[in-house]
């Protein structure tokens, strides 16, 4: 056995066929393509989705809805929210159990727009600079926080 002597296996390879050589090769004259028409003419081939000149099925269907796959799911909660709930020690589950921001949010992050009378204890969400101030001026506090 010699590496110049190997080949394919025999009959895994066929011959390609020659078309348009005559009555003999079983593929003269038209050479599969049928007779006129655009199918067979040379660069007749239509665009995926076109539907001979109808207005084709991805523009007929209404379109609706766009949902980015980077959108933040982060909200943000009102000072004067936070003191209408009545959790004291407030964090992304209590904030989700009392319905102030949605289930499906990621995060939060507490502002300070309103006021706030009574003392609580953040915990694991956002605050603003100016939030946090109130929160301790009012003897509460703001803990693991991430501005």
């Amino acid at each position: 056995m010699y590496l110049n002597r190997i080949g394919p296996a025999g009959g895994s390879r066929p011959r390609p066929s020659r078309r348009g050589r005559g009555i003999g090769c079983g593929l003269g004259k038209t050479c599969g393509r049928g007779h006129k028409g655009q199918k067979a003419r040379s660069g007749g081939l239509r665009k995926a989705g076109f539907e001979g000149g109808q207005m084709p099925l991805q523009r007929r269907i209404p379109k609706r809805g766009f949902r980015a796959k980077n959108r933040k799911l982060l909200a943000e909660v009102r000072l004067d929210k936070i003191e209408n709930m009545g959790a004291s020690n407030i964090n992304l589950g209590s904030l989700k159990e009392e319905r102030v921001v949605p289930k499906s949010c990621k995060a939060v992050k507490i502002i300070a727009d309103g006021t706030i009378q009574r003392m609580i204890t953040v915990s694991g969400v956002k605050v603003s600079r100016a939030a946090r101030r109130q929160i301790e001026q009012v003897g509460g506090q703001v803990e693991g926080d991430r501005e």
